[in-house]
């Protein structure tokens, strides 16, 4: 049930992340999306097992977003890189 919650909080994490993260995103809804949930597994399994947060809170949450964000610049860095070539 853990890992569902996951996912639901990736949802809105990546809408989040993407209200957060600069300029034009070259993904669309699905991408930001899969992103953000993407990034909320990720944040999970590594905060959780350094020890840097529990499996709820708030700071698990704003990982999560951080986690969502730099998928999102890495993502658009890509994007960006790929049409300039």
């Amino acid at each position: 049930m853990h890992w569902l919650w996951v996912i639901i909080v990736g949802l809105v994490v990546g809408l989040l992340a993407k209200l957060v993260t600069p300029g034009k995103d070259p993904g669309g809804f699905i991408i930001t999306v899969l992103l953000g949930i993407a990034g909320s597994i990720i944040s999970t399994f590594v905060g959780e097992k350094l020890g840097l947060w529990g499996e709820t809170g708030l700071v698990h949450f704003l990982g999560s977003i951080a986690g969502a964000v730099v998928l999102l610049l890495i993502y658009g860095w890509f994007k960006r890189r790929n049409a300039s070539t």
